[in-house]
């Protein structure tokens, strides 16, 4: 009897290994025949579920966001703080650090590529959709905020997300796991305070501005 084949479950293994190989190679380094190698296939298995490297790419992509969707759209644990549901977005681990620096690398491709860009558009609505269902259920007066006040609250949120996760990568030592979940939640409780205050005056405050560490001048080399 022949064997079953889950062609759906071996695309997501092939996208999965293109993650791995693009986060730890590059972009120009991740060629099909390695993908294929790490993967224990042969080209010509690879060939058989995708038509170029690029198709791998966007199988790849499609699969980190709806592995970060199972992880933020799950519904909150008893206790659950919201810095902790945002944290699966970071590279707090092993394997969130393996599709962060995917992303991050995928970001270095898209300046000469129109088509990227228009994928990278609808993948960072994707994620900022996401974030503003874990606000809206942390954050009882979430709902009664203007559509204004909401989009500033997300797009701040998203843009330090991304920042705080390019950091931790360049420097993982200084960007320790309880490092980026405390600067996390210094960030929510800024863009609370600046979005009620907002919501209850007509002119728009001051928004808060993004929390820095000052680091010792480093010497030249290191």
């Amino acid at each position: 009897m022949p064997k079953i084949v889950d062609h759906a479950a071996r695309r997501d293994e092939i996208a999965l290994v293109a993650c791995r190989v693009v986060a730890e190679h590059g972009f120009e380094n991740a060629t099909v025949v390695r993908i294929a190698r790490e993967a224990g296939y042969t080209t010509g298995m690879i060939a058989h579920y995708f038509d170029s490297k690029q198709e791998i790419i966007l199988a790849a992509l499609r699969l980190m966001l709806r592995r970060i969707e199972e992880r933020l759209g799950r519904p909150a644990r008893e206790g659950e703080t919201l810095e902790e549901v945002l944290a699966e977005s970071l590279p707090l681990d092993a394997q969130r650090s393996i599709e962060s620096a995917f992303w991050v690398a995928f970001w270095g491709q898209m300046s000469a590529d129109e088509h990227l860009k228009q994928i990278n558009t609808w993948v960072h609505g994707e994620y900022t959709r996401l974030y503003g269902r874990c606000l809206a259920e942390h954050w009882p007066e979430w709902s009664g905020w203007s559509e204004a006040v909401q989009e500033d609250v997300l797009g701040a949120i998203a843009t330090f997300l991304n920042g705080l996760t390019a950091g931790a990568l360049i420097s993982p030592v200084e960007w320790p796991a309880e490092r980026q979940l405390a600067q996390l939640k210094v960030q929510l409780e800024l863009w609370r305070v600046w979005a009620r205050s907002a919501a209850t005056h007509r002119t728009t405050p001051s928004r808060p501005k993004t929390v820095r560490r000052v680091t010792r001048p480093r010497a030249a080399g290191l």
